[in-house]
């Protein structure tokens, strides 16, 4: 697919890096588009929070999308709601948690938390495509983001594009997003304050292999779960996880899905509606591709690979069970 957008335009181009292999293959294609890598930001919601808490994700995410984006030397930011998704899932007659992040010189601000409804979550993100009630993307992603663009100066009366890697492969709802369009961040019609803002999702249209393709072009190693057998690369413990995947979790961080167990239990309320994590673990066979390095890996909070591989290997969960958003 060819952009009919004028990226050159952009002061900045944001790119939302979860650190899989589809906001991967975004940022080798802005790259290939001739975007310099002084107007590029990597950005990395931190879906745990930065306070502690260890429930949902990789320990390893973050420091990968940190030595990825120090071998490109492209800037790269963090923002997270704070308290995790840990924090918000056990929201009880509360407010929402503040919004942090990284400012343009690292410095950390904090924004909100003091206003809106009181309200009572105590369970996790329904397996749904309704944003309403799988509240993960939307309020540890989505609004974090916005959040983090609406209140930095260094955006008014400027450019930005904020690239997103959603796949219509992935689901018929993300099929229908639109590849080019005002993002909620935006105020370009502002009588105060003027900032622009476009979300562009170049890879809507992509299939698997042109995502793998692109990241053997650049010869980039990919996040360690891929080595592993995991097909897409969120949380560690997905909502989405199937069977094989909570049992391959179990086997290697057993404590980590016990915590999603015992939480489960305490709300009365599980996950996949129909069955508990237990349940759907018991039923899994952990992948037979799983390595002792890439587990290390995996579990590190430091990477400490190269990013590059020069004798570049398809991973593991290529073409594997991806068990993504509906």
């Amino acid at each position: 697919m060819k952009t009919s957008i004028d990226i050159q335009s952009y002061d900045k181009v944001i790119i939302a890096f979860s650190g899989g292999k589809d906001s991967l293959a975004c940022f080798l294609h802005i790259l290939e588009l001739g975007v310099p890598k002084e107007n590029i930001e990597l950005w990395h919601h931190c879906i745990d929070g930065k306070e502690g808490s260890k429930l949902m994700d990789w320990p390893v995410t973050e420091d990968y999308c940190r030595q990825l984006a120090k071998a490109f030397d492209v800037p790269f930011y963090l923002s997270w709601k704070q308290g995790g998704f840990e924090r918000e899932m056990l929201r009880n007659g509360q407010k929402t948690a503040p919004t942090m992040f990284e400012d343009e010189n690292h410095n950390i601000q904090q924004v909100g938390g003091t206003q809106g409804k009181e309200g009572t979550r105590m369970k996790f993100p329904q397996v749904s495509a309704d944003l309403s009630v799988r509240w993960c993307s939307a309020y540890l992603k989505i609004d974090v983001c916005a959040t983090a663009i609406r209140n930095q100066e260094r955006f008014n009366n400027k450019k930005t594009l904020l690239v997103t890697g959603e796949r219509g492969e992935e689901s018929k709802a993300r099929s229908k997003y639109a590849i080019f369009e005002p993002d909620r961040a935006d105020n370009r019609d502002g009588s105060k304050v003027i900032r622009t803002v476009d979300h562009y999702r170049p890879i809507r249209d992509w299939k698997e292999g042109r995502v793998w393709r692109i990241i053997r072009k650049h010869k980039v190693r990919c996040h360690p779960a891929y080595y592993l057998g995991w097909g897409r690369v969120s949380c560690a413990a997905c909502i989405f996880g199937s069977k094989n995947q909570f049992a391959s979790l179990a086997k290697i961080n057993p404590d980590q899905v016990e915590k999603i167990a015992a939480y489960e239990e305490s709300f009365g309320v599980t996950i996949k509606r129909k069955e508990s994590v237990r349940e759907l673990t018991a039923k899994g066979t952990p992948y037979s591709t799983m390595q002792e390095k890439d587990i290390k890996d995996a579990l590190n909070e430091e990477y400490v690979n190269d990013i590059f591989m020069e004798s570049w290997i398809l991973p593991a969960g290529a073409f594997g069970e991806s068990c993504g958003p509906l």
